[in-house]
Parts: structure tokens; C-alpha cells; sequence
């Protein structure tokens, strides 16, 4: 992938964490934003599924690693100021939010109150059964 001339993210901006924006390679649709570290940037550089850093869990975190359904990254950009990536993924299983939606961004405000847009591709409960 990246060689010595490429930029990469600059994480002292962000103490350490970036935002990182996972897009659908052939569709453009926002899916989700979370966080990458240093680490969780070069696991998805060097493994080509998207790895992020989970702030709730304070840990990395191999997106799909519960649920099956992983981004595998099709392009990897930084922004102008080297702190934001945006990957551009295919989205395995079809969905990318953890509540069961393709894109995490499913309820749109309107004037008249929140409205949820598409219909859940799986059960939460039943994918991510504890043992």
C-alpha cells in the first residue's frame, strides 16, 4: 500500500485518535464515522478491512469481528490537514450499523420530528447473542 512518500495521518492533531468516515465504495452513502488510532491504522492499511479504535471499550476494534459484517477497503484518503480518513469499503453482510442498519445514519430530523430511513438488514439481538 502507502510507500515513504505517501501522508499519512498526523494523530498528534486528535491526541492520538482520528475521525474516520467509512463510505460505500460504489454508492457514496455515508455509512458510519468512528475512530482510528495510530495502530488500528495500520492493521486496516496492512489487512484491508477497516480496524478502528473503540473509545467505549478502549480498545481496537476489527469491524464485523462479532457480527461478520466487515468493510473490506477499497481506498484509503486523507484530508487536506492529515487529520480525518475517509474509507472508501465494501460493506460485508450489508450493514454497517450495529443497531442493524446499513448506514448508522438512518434517522433524518424533519420539522415534523425523526423519521427513520430503510429497514434494519438484521436483529442485533440474535447477531450479537453473548455466550
Amino acid at each position: 500500500m502507502p510507500d515513504s512518500t505517501t501522508p499519512i495521518p498526523n494523530f498528534s492533531k486528535g491526541n492520538g485518535l482520528l475521525p474516520a468516515i467509512a463510505q460505500d465504495a460504489e454508492t457514496g452513502e455515508v455509512l458510519m464515522l468512528a475512530y482510528m488510532s495510530p495502530e488500528s491504522y495500520a492493521q486496516t492499511v496492512e489487512t484491508g478491512e477497516a480496524v478502528y479504535y473503540s473509545r467505549s471499550r478502549n480498545k481496537l476494534w476489527h469491524k464485523g469481528e462479532e457480527s461478520g459484517n466487515v468493510q473490506q477497503v477499497q481506498d484509503i484518503f486523507i484530508d487536506c490537514d492529515a487529520d480525518t480518513v475517509l474509507l472508501k469499503v465494501k460493506q460485508v453482510g450489508g450493514a454497517a450499523c450495529h443497531v442493524g442498519y446499513k448506514s448508522c445514519f438512518f434517522r433524518r430530523i424533519t420539522p415534523s420530528g425523526v423519521e427513520v430511513q430503510g429497514q434494519r438488514v438484521f436483529d442485533p439481538a440474535t447477531v450479537y447473542k453473548k455466550s
